[in-house]
């Protein structure tokens, strides 16, 4: 069984900071980890067509909750966490553009230098070429996570909708914690509002607000395992169409 109105034109991917690590590598980015996805985003992009956004975390680097947690002030926290995201998206550039995949990456704050501005119709232009395109340093403020700067980044460029790849061995939203809770069920379709009420914690709540605010549907799955990514976009049933 396919997801209605797939494959779709254009989509955003937003995948955690931890995604580019694992466990068999020391360092915070696992080049082979980072190889493989862009290998994959890449023969996917040229398999289907499909216009690809990317909206990467920097929580393998930093995370501004911790540092706040200990202390820091959580606006400065932030914005370190923000700067993770950057080397993220570099790391995630430099291995799209071995595979063959023109990519740009812009940031939420400036940094001519190393990157774009973001800005939104050059984004879709972009896009409309063939490339990907990278969004970095989440939203540009502090308090916002980049599950938000995912959902308001694929709403401003007209996502037909919001993939968020997970890592680790969770595949969809389940009706407990699958690793607390055995007899969780995975919920294969899932409204916001049940989402919302339930707290199931999905993804941050203030992106599922925004997702339902303008009716963005949110595919839930694992970016973890091999083929997943082709998997969601050839419209297979994988992980939670959250709508």
């Amino acid at each position: 069984m396919g997801r209605p109105g797939a494959p779709w034109a254009r989509v955003v991917l937003k995948i955690s900071g931890e995604a580019l690590a694992s466990d068999a590598a020391d360092e915070v980015i696992d080049g082979r980890v980072v190889e493989r996805l862009a290998r994959e985003v890449a023969n996917a992009r040229a398999e289907f067509g499909t216009e690809i956004a990317i909206v990467v975390g920097g929580g393998n680097i930093w995370r501004g909750a911790t540092g706040s947690a200990s202390g820091m002030d959580r606006a400065t926290a932030d914005y370190m966490g923000m700067l993770a995201t950057v080397i993220n998206a570099l790391a995630l550039r430099d291995a799209l553009e071995r595979q063959g995949q023109p990519t740009r990456v812009q940031t939420a704050i400036g940094m001519s230098e190393l990157a774009e501005p973001y800005i939104r119709l050059r984004a879709i232009r972009h896009l409309e070429k063939g490339r990907v395109v990278l969004f970095a340093a989440g939203t540009g403020n502090p308090f916002f996570t980049t599950d938000t700067a995912g959902a308001l980044r694929a709403v401003e460029i007209g996502a037909d909708i919001l993939l968020k790849g997970t890592h680790g061995d969770v595949d969809g939203v389940y009706t407990a914690d699958p690793r607390v809770d055995p007899t969780a069920l995975l919920l294969h379709e899932i409204g916001y509002s049940e989402v919302l009420e339930k707290d199931l914690r999905a993804m941050d709540l203030t992106g599922i607000t925004l997702c339902k605010e303008n009716s963005l549907p949110i595919l839930y799955f694992s970016i973890g395992k091999v083929g997943n990514l082709r998997s969601a976009l050839a419209g297979e049933e994988i992980g939670t169409l959250i709508h």
